[in-house]
């Protein structure tokens, strides 16, 4: 039985009491972080089909690809964390499994929906880049949504801080003090989930923007590897659970997020300057892409 933890906004005046559990079907629990991963994608989802046909994008390639994208996001974010935190996974194989309560890696899950779609796209003669930029708007908006999740389990928090609303709850003084010997435990921390949420927001909308108005193939994706990892990057610093390449102090997300952020704009500036132009995707491309007769 996981009991009620009171979170603390000490420089704000507000006391939050929060349970990772919303409910229970019998003895099974029903987490928080995975209704907020499903209110993320029925979102998404829902805008993604609401916007194909204003925008000339075949409906019912949007459906398609969800199928694809929620294997690939879970066992990508979960295969990253768990190669990052091997030590402790080897020692009980079954805990790789265990998702209920945290464990998934934002990169991870983004990688491999990418290298999904590209196949899903090679085998059906589909041209990647429209469903690239076409769906990539969405992802910051899930990322939104879904940080709250870490809310609920209290995890994915930064360093100490004296701004106004920091946070601090039972959870946040146990981490700290058995992983955090130079900070007070006491002290409210940074929600970093919030800003991440918030700097995700931003984002949908600029997207939305540069998808609309973009002629370069590829450049939503690029401007969102671009804003997401400069975000990332910052916020990363911040953070108290951050991953690390072994043996070293360089935290995995941050360099990851810099390689992202200068080849998205080597990218761009390369395809401004060899003036590459979308060609656009016409839904009878897609039909004839399930039909086998899409251009080869």
């Amino acid at each position: 039985m996981i009991n009620m933890e009171e979170v603390k906004f000490p420089g704000l005046g507000i006391n939050v009491e929060i349970n990772p559990v919303a409910f229970r079907i019998g003895n099974i629990p029903v987490y928080w972080y995975g209704i907020l991963i499903a209110l993320a994608l029925i979102v998404s989802v829902f805008l993604a089909v609401k916007q194909s046909k204003k925008l000339n994008f075949p409906e019912g390639l949007v459906y398609d690809t969800i199928l694809m994208i929620i294997p690939c996001a879970i066992i990508g974010a979960r295969a990253y964390y768990v190669a990052c935190n091997w030590d402790y996974y080897k020692q009980d194989w079954k805990l790789i499994f265990d998702t209920r309560s945290g464990g998934l890696a934002i990169y991870g899950g983004v990688i491999l929906v990418f290298i999904g779609g590209f196949v899903m796209c090679y085998i059906r003669k589909i041209p990647f880049r429209e469903l690239a930029d076409y769906c990539v708007v969405y992802l910051p908006l899930g990322q939104a949504i879904g940080r709250w999740g870490n809310f609920f389990n209290q995890e994915a928090f930064g360093t100490t801080t004296n701004l106004p609303w920091g946070m601090t709850s039972p959870s946040v003084e146990q981490f700290l003090r058995m992983n955090c010997l130079t900070l007070v435990p006491t002290m409210p921390v940074h929600p970093t989930f919030l800003y991440e949420s918030i700097c995700d927001l931003i984002i949908f909308f600029i997207l939305l923007y540069v998808r609309k108005h973009s002629k370069i193939p590829f450049e939503t994706s690029c401007v969102y590897f671009i804003l997401y990892g400069t975000a990332r990057f910052f916020l990363e610093g911040l953070r108290t659970d951050s991953l690390y390449i072994t043996g070293t102090g360089i935290r995995i997300s941050q360099l990851l997020s810099l390689v992202f952020v200068v080849a998205g704009l080597i990218y761009i500036a390369v395809a401004r300057t060899k003036k590459i132009e979308k060609k656009g995707f016409p839904a009878k491309l897609y039909e004839g892409a399930l039909t086998g007769e899409g251009k080869k």
